[in-house]
């Protein structure tokens, strides 16, 4: 028996300081690479919005924060909205919220112009061209006159992109995602940090090969949330904290103010990121790379 516990006694010691030196090589951050490249700068886009629920409303939440917050106050963003969702921007509510907006200087841009969320790929160009006319007399009400559009699920081919240019319309994918746009319940992200850092390194070769354009002295980097989620509304100020650490992490540049503010012509510097007739198909990193080529 004194031998048993003895035995044990020896295996726990071990045990122990094998945790202990595990904590003490996570306690000690790597350092970052240098800086490289031009420095970056974030521009936020929210998808499918806005939401219309009654409680601690995302849309609302996501205003706020983008106008206050520990990181850079004053942040405006590019919203592609739904303005004839049946229970989001096709509701009196929805418009209202839409107009808030507005009101804060934030940019509006085409999403959707149907109860649902219709893939403009699958749509026949006809079709297409009367959805747009009444989604842009939808944004003419609500005092915006748009040139960029997300198309849903970044569904988009040559056929779509001329059909958008018809209506003085550019499409603007992005190079990041919070991969967010879930559809049902649970909406939270355990690994949003590990997504980002992720995102990041799929990012840093590009920006180091100079693949993105320099606008401004600065790459934008279009990140896409949706701001109906509510645990990215909930999470905003962190998930903005996350991209500027995450960028630093993978040795990149980033811009003294890291986010588009007041006084950026936020929509001037988006339609230089836009997609051209004749270029490849981009690929979204994350899910909805798969889905890109899907007709419902």
């Amino acid at each position: 028996m004194p031998h048993r516990l003895a035995s044990l006694t020896v295996r726990c010691a071990l045990v122990l300081l094998i945790l202990v030196a595990l904590e003490g090589c996570r306690s000690v951050p790597r350092p970052a690479p240098e800086p490289a490249g031009p420095p970056l700068r974030f521009l936020l886009t929210f998808d499918d919005g806005p939401s219309i629920a009654s409680k601690r409303n995302p849309t609302e939440q996501v205003l706020r924060t983008l106008g206050s917050n520990p990181v850079q106050p004053g942040i405006k963003a590019i919203f592609f909205v739904q303005t004839r969702a049946s229970k989001g921007g096709g509701t009196p509510q929805g418009r209202e919220l839409i107009r808030r907006g507005l009101a804060q200087g934030q940019v509006l841009g085409f999403h959707t112009a149907s109860p649902g969320h219709s893939n403009h790929l699958g749509m026949e160009s006809g079709v297409l061209r009367s959805s747009l006319q009444l989604g842009l007399a939808d944004h003419a009400e609500l005092g915006s006159q748009p040139r960029l559009v997300r198309p849903p699920m970044w569904a988009y081919d040559d056929r779509t992109l001329s059909v958008y240019a018809e209506f003085g319309l550019r499409a603007l994918l992005t190079d990041v995602t919070a991969n967010d746009g879930k559809l049902i319940p649970p909406y939270g992200s355990p690994r949003r940090r590990q997504h980002m850092d992720y995102q990041m390194d799929l990012l840093r070769p590009r920006v180091l090969a100079g693949e993105l354009p320099l606008v401004q002295g600065v790459i934008p980097v279009v990140v896409t949330f949706h701001d109906p989620n509510p645990f990215t509304a909930e999470h905003l100020a962190e998930y903005l904290q996350i991209l500027v650490k995450s960028a630093r992490q993978q040795g990149l540049r980033v811009s003294e103010q890291p986010f588009y503010g007041q006084g950026d012509d936020i929509e001037a510097v988006a339609l230089a990121r836009t997609v051209a007739v004749g270029q490849p198909v981009q690929r979204i990193p994350g899910f909805w790379h798969s889905l890109l080529r899907m007709k419902p």
